[in-house]
């Protein structure tokens, strides 16, 4: 197929990379002539494992091309997918100024017979709205498909996702216009769901915001395992072995962040809101996700009274491995914090660095690598659990420190770990702390 994707963010860009790789014929459009530039150079504009392969791979077999202009991108097209971002305003709904821009922008292009597939992240009854739209400015006087396709991609592992998804979710009336993006992803073989708009809109917030409690319950039971002297991984182990539970999510750590997570848990909450529908479920998630991401800074001010003058290095900028995405991170509420209790903070992460910057600038120092950040450290705060992080060996580490002393966000060292530590006072999440001093 001919296929068009509108915005080249985390979930266009790999949409369009993941179509071409499937053989269809696509051409992205972003009005940022930087990234269109870059892209045609074949460098991603984002962080994203193996994105650059299959971008060049895709570019070289003339599968896939990056334009500015609409007129270019969307000429001939059968299928024009909108992935533009849909960001939180202040009120806690989406913001659908870039979503109905993009439409204003494409509609006096597009074909008769194209259909456009609403991909962004959208409150239910947006697709509604874009056919208005796309009636109100088309200069060709055509009426064309609205079909709402929610994305389920895990940023740092979109590729993949997008090329084996647990489902794909068709919302559209028009049942010809639905059988057509059901075919344009049938090389994937995967599950489909097929639904009204509406309905299809409802199932990316709902599938968010489930996944959100279920993190805060996990993350609220580990609260409760230390304060009765249970170990909340074996809790979590025993919980996830029953089959209506699932282990998924059911790590306790410091709380979710990233573009999505907080994002449509408050648009769901503002929604219900709306429609006058009570959703207290909704608002503890959120509270609880937000007391969270200071249990690092707490337990460290219960171990040295005050963190004034104390230089704390900081594991970790981005919200979850493998991204370079500071969106909502725990690392930005946890580094304010020490700024604010007088502490002095080094942070590292492998790719984030960058972002980092651009949030705290001369605020806090950057190392280059774990054993910079960590040299000569009154503590240690694990934020991320990159792989660099967890395969660090602890008595290595601590060696290095003023005072070895680890608070540990994502629990990422085992018991035995720890325990072979000559030295070591070690403040995991939802466990006991283990603390060994030289004899």
């Amino acid at each position: 197929m001919r296929i068009t994707v509108i915005g080249t963010g985390y979930v266009g860009l790999s949409t369009g990379v993941c179509l071409a790789e499937i053989g269809h014929h696509v051409i992205c459009i972003d009005t940022s002539e930087e990234k269109i530039n870059l892209l045609r150079g074949g460098k991603s504009p984002i962080y994203e494992p193996g994105m650059e392969e299959l971008l060049t791979k895709n570019m070289v077999a003339k599968r896939l091309q990056f334009t500015t202009s609409h007129q270019e991108g969307l000429k001939k097209s059968e299928v024009i997918i909108v992935a533009v971002g849909t960001p939180q305003q202040d009120s806690g709904e989406a913001d659908l100024t870039y979503l109905f821009q993009a439409i204003q922008d494409a509609a006096p292009y597009i074909e008769k017979g194209s259909i456009i597939v609403i991909k962004s992240t959208v409150p239910v009854g947006t697709n509604e709205k874009v056919k208005k739209l796309l009636e109100a400015f088309g200069q060709n006087k055509v009426s064309p498909f609205v079909v709402s396709n929610p994305e389920f991609l895990r940023q740092g592992s979109a590729v993949l996702d997008t090329l084996h998804p647990d489902r794909i979710v068709i919302g559209c009336e028009n049942k010809e216009a639905a059988a057509v993006i059901e075919m344009m992803y049938a090389p994937l073989n995967a599950s489909v769901v097929k639904t009204d708009a509406r309905s299809a809109e409802m199932i990316k917030y709902e599938s968010n915001a489930f996944l959100a409690t279920k993190i805060s319950f996990i993350n609220n039971i580990g609260n409760l395992c230390e304060a009765v002297g249970a170990n909340v991984e074996d809790v979590s182990k025993g919980m996830g072995l029953d089959q209506r539970i699932g282990a998924a999510f059911l790590q306790s750590g410091i709380g979710y962040g990233g573009s999505c997570f907080p994002k449509d848990v408050s648009a769901l909450l503002a929604a219900a809101k709306e429609y006058h529908v009570p959703f207290s479920m909704i608002e503890e998630t959120m509270m609880i996700n937000n007391r969270q991401k200071l249990l690092l800074v707490k337990k460290a001010l219960n171990r040295f009274g005050d963190l004034k003058h104390k230089k704390i290095a900081v594991l970790g900028f981005s919200f979850k491995p493998e991204t370079d995405d500071m969106r909502e991170a725990p690392s930005i509420t946890i580094i304010h914090s020490l700024l604010n209790e007088g502490a002095s903070v080094i942070g590292y992460d492998p790719v984030a660095t960058r972002n980092a910057k651009g949030i705290f600038g001369e605020q806090i120092a950057y190392a280059t690598s774990v054993e910079a950040a960590i040299k000569d450290s009154d503590a240690v705060f694990i934020v991320t659990e990159w792989k660099e992080i967890k395969q660090l060996v602890l008595s290595e580490v601590i060696s290095q420190m003023k005072q070895p002393i680890v608070f540990d966000g994502r629990n990422s060292f085992s018991e035995e770990a720890v325990r072979d530590c000559e030295e070591i006072e070690y403040y995991p999440i939802g466990k006991p702390a283990i603390i060994i001093r030289k004899s």
